[in-house]
């Protein structure tokens, strides 16, 4: 059984890392070098780079940021951002990612992930999905960095993500997200059925929301807002991980 991720991510915005709640009320947390070099050196297993306005803005990422970052790195780095054509996925990994993470695009054509796929192979796939729970389909689909809603029901479409070629689920729930209050543990149950990993993504506060989240079928962990800040050390929660009971990585960090 392959062991179970802790994965900071960086949301960045005009160059600096940015968080905030509910997808709004940004404020900045630094520079995404800097904090990417940080997390390698504490034990990260791996980094989540999102240019979160490249969409919007109608962009691709910028090589210059995912160049940088991934100099700086020995574990393994996606990226993610205004990711449009099967090329853009080439273009990311030979500046350095190891992954790259689609949203709005696959959306709005699907068959993005099946070409992507075939291009540079499913393990570089990771299909993002940011979710708001909704009376009519469950948890409906927003794309856009959260700001525009779409006619999606989430499990139906994470489903045919996987049918696609994703190698990879990243699933944020919207409603949870810079909460602290938890991840949404009846969204992750219904994605853990799929046969391709999912990362928990949206509401982390404490050690023990993660635990819940990888015990609710997750294979990874995601935050921002409690690394970022120091809150929570990485080293810290894969020990409380493994103590009950979750296959970790807990090799020394690196000493940089």
């Amino acid at each position: 059984m392959p062991a179970k991720r802790v994965i900071p991510c960086l949301d960045v915005k005009d160059g600096c890392v940015v968080k905030g709640i509910q997808f709004k009320h940004l404020r900045g947390l630094g520079s995404p070098v800097e904090l990417a070099r940080r997390y390698d050196a504490e034990g990260a297993d791996e980094v989540v780079f999102l240019d979160i306005s490249a969409s919007e803005e109608g962009r691709s990422t910028q090589e210059s940021w995912v160049r940088q970052v991934a100099r700086e790195l020995t574990i393994p780095f996606t990226v993610g951002g205004g990711v449009a054509k099967p090329e853009d996925f080439t273009r990311l990994l030979r500046n350095g990612a190891d992954k790259v993470a689609v949203n709005t695009a696959a959306v709005l054509n699907p068959e993005l992930v099946r070409r992507a796929a075939a291009l540079v192979g499913s393990q570089c796939v990771v299909a993002a999905v940011d979710a708001k729970r909704d009376r009519d389909c469950g948890w409906r689909v927003f794309i856009k960095g959260g700001k525009e809603a779409t006619g999606l029901a989430a499990l139906p479409w994470l489903q045919r993500l996987q049918e696609l070629g994703a190698g990879e689920i990243l699933l944020t729930s919207m409603d949870r997200d810079g909460t602290l209050e938890g991840f949404d543990l009846e969204l992750l149950r219904e994605a853990a059925k799929l046969d391709i990993p999912v990362i928990a993504s949206g509401g982390a506060g404490t050690e023990m929301h993660f635990l819940e989240a990888l015990e609710a079928g997750a294979d990874a962990v995601l935050a921002a807002t409690l690394f970022h800040e120091g809150t929570l050390p990485i080293a810290q929660l894969k020990q409380f991980l493994s103590d009950r009971g979750q296959l970790m990585r807990l090799e020394e960090p690196c000493k940089r």
